[in-house]
């Protein structure tokens, strides 16, 4: 009874009391907390919420709410009459503020410089949307927030400015260079991607490539309305357990000059004022990138600055890429992964990726999230490299962005997924109206360029090759593309032969084909593959996952892939290795489970 009474008076105590005063009580109990270092949480969280759920109608709620986000970015908070200073080692933030709340204006301080209004604060504030507030002053702090100590900051924060302004310069020589028709074509194709100059309340940020086709209504062949995504990079520095020689001048020979590629001539940091410093620049990847291992070791040879593998977690590509979305992202390496997904010209495809043939160490990749470097002449052949990736990644992710629901679902095609290179794989699959396999071998040679070669499929266009390679650069779907050619496949197969047209012709290279190389069946019969189509004879490699898999001569070659000469590549006595879950014991295909 006591008790009760106790809370009826407390009740009644503060029942007509304003919410301001309720927040001077919490602040009071905080200030009085045993612990100084670390105030009760309890309270903490419960100002927070209080203030959250509340209205800011005065000068003192919006203060309240200014400090709250203060220190909830580590900043120090000071107030003069209607100003309060929101303030870090490098940068504070000024927020001029009206008797009722409002906010008059809004500046931004780097270290040495004066005040600049920052309209994008001052608009989130006046709108009272001081979540996104709050996510753009962490921003903010972020890009100042440079490691060492003083004398070091200073420096870093110096070396950085005047990586920026050789960054920006380059930006403006290849725009002058080159006249970009739309902001997508300056992101994939810019030496420097698109940039974003660093100003006081924003980051410096490289946009450097988007899917041309995400969000874009461009055939009814889609299979997806991914998200837009565009992969950027936030230029900064971070510290370094070596120290590095960094710029403190412009490192552009002056007046600029232009190598055959369209880059500036640049100057050895030798004949420039730099420092060796605790620190180098850095690359902060948003979103992160799924880099395979060979592709980590040559950017780090570009920079000769090795990629720390603290926290790196190592798995097949398409297991990273999988872990995306939800389906299958738990699913072990050794695992397979089939997806289902139905195309909106009625038919249904199913993809298996085999993990025995990804786990291969050459198909090993990792999640990077930030890059380092020393010098703006590695960022044109850095963001190459991500581009080259990337479209890697983009044409794999196509298989399994769309998976059905139903295990009952019944796919009218089947594909299987098999690595052959670093940058290459294949695509085996059953022609159709014939009792014999296809592979479709898809090598991406670099970030601009993809091309297709067709294996054992008879009464074939040697135009065909071309023509999807322009099919898949332009739609980068690996479904569609399969929509396609097998559509072609079954048109040729239908479609009688003019008199002047033979059933086998030789491809348009001048390499030898090899010598009656033969593909097996599904059911375990041979036939000829053409001895006319032309294929590299140091091309030939028998993947470990299906016997039907050839890789590519590639443009450099690559000591983790096996390039040597296989003896009749396409030659098998059983029905095994392609389409291994999908045979039954009567050698007809069953559907995926």
């Amino acid at each position: 009874m006591k008790t009760k009474s106790i809370i009826s008076d407390l009740h009644l105590k503060f029942a007509e009391k304003p919410w301001n005063e309720t927040f001077q009580l919490v602040r009071r109990c905080m200030d009085r907390s045993r612990d100084e270092s670390k105030p009760c949480e309890l309270l903490v969280r419960s100002l927070e919420r209080l203030q959250e759920v509340c209205t800011v109608s005065s000068m003192n709620a919006a203060k309240s709410r200014l400090e709250m986000i203060a220190k909830q970015q580590r900043m120090g908070f000071h107030i003069t009459e209607a100003t309060c200073y929101l303030t870090a080692d490098l940068f504070y933030l000024e927020v001029v503020l009206l008797p009722s709340g409002g906010v008059m204006e809004v500046k931004v301080a780097p270290h040495g410089g004066s005040p600049v209004p920052s309209e994008s604060f001052l608009q989130l504030l006046r709108s009272h949307n001081f979540a996104e507030f709050s996510v753009k002053l962490e921003g903010l702090y972020n890009q100042y927030n440079i490691p060492g100590d003083n004398e070091v900051k200073l420096k870093l924060f110096a070396s950085l400015q005047c990586l920026g302004e050789d960054l920006q310069q380059m930006s403006a020589l290849q725009r002058a260079q080159k006249d970009f028709n739309t902001e997508v074509e300056m992101i994939n194709n810019g030496s420097t991607g698109s940039l974003t100059a660093g100003k006081e309340d924003c980051p410096m940020m490289i946009q450097f490539y988007i899917n041309p086709k995400d969000g874009a209504n461009i055939s009814d062949l889609h299979v997806t309305n991914t998200e837009r995504v565009i992969h950027a990079a936030q230029v900064t520095v971070g510290d370094s357990d070596v120290t590095h020689m960094l710029q403190t001048a412009s490192v552009i020979a002056q007046p600029a000059q232009l190598d055959s590629q369209g880059v500036p001539v640049f100057l050895p940091l030798s004949k420039v004022l730099c420092e060796t410093l605790p620190a180098v620049f850095l690359l902060k990847l948003q979103p992160a990138i799924p880099i395979l291992a060979s592709l980590v070791n040559r950017i780090s040879h570009i920079t000769d600055v090795p990629i720390p593998d603290v926290g790196l977690q190592w798995a097949p590509l398409p297991k990273l890429l999988m872990r995306r979305s939800s389906a299958n992202s738990q699913l072990s390496d050794e695992q397979d992964a089939i997806f289902k997904m139905s195309l909106p010209c009625g038919v249904t495809h199913s993809y298996a990726l085999p993990g025995s043939a990804w786990k291969e160490p050459p198909h090993r990749a990792a999640v990077v999230d930030s890059i380092p470097f020393t010098h703006p002449s590695h960022i044109p052949t850095l963001l190459e490299l991500l581009r080259h990736q990337c479209l890697i990644n983009t044409l794999l992710w196509s298989c399994f962005t769309s998976q059905c629901e139903g295990a009952g679902l019944v796919c009218d095609l089947h594909f299987e997924v098999l690595p052959e290179s670093e940058s290459s794989f294949s695509v085996t699959f059953q022609q159709p109206k014939r009792d014999s396999l296809a592979v479709l071998l898809v090598n991406v040679t670099d970030a601009h360029h993809i091309t297709c070669t067709l294996y054992g499929a008879e009464m074939w266009d040697p135009s065909m090759n071309e023509d999807l390679s322009n099919v898949l650069m332009g739609c980068l779907s690996i479904p569609i593309t399969l929509s396609t050619l097998h559509s072609k496949l079954y048109e040729l197969t239908t479609t009688p032969l003019s008199p002047g047209c033979p059933a086998t012709t030789e491809a348009e290279n001048d390499h030898s084909a090899p010598s009656n190389a033969a593909m097996t069946d599904i059911s375990g019969a041979s036939t000829t593959f053409s001895q006319s189509l032309s294929v590299p004879e140091d091309s030939f490699s028998v993947s470990g996952s299906a016997c039907y898999a050839v890789s590519v001569a590639k443009s450099e070659p690559c000591p983790e892939i096996n390039t040597s000469p296989a003896v009749e590549p396409y030659s098998c006595t059983a029905p095994v290795g392609a389409f291994p879950h999908w045979v039954t014991s009567n050698g007809q295909l069953s559907d995926p489970i």
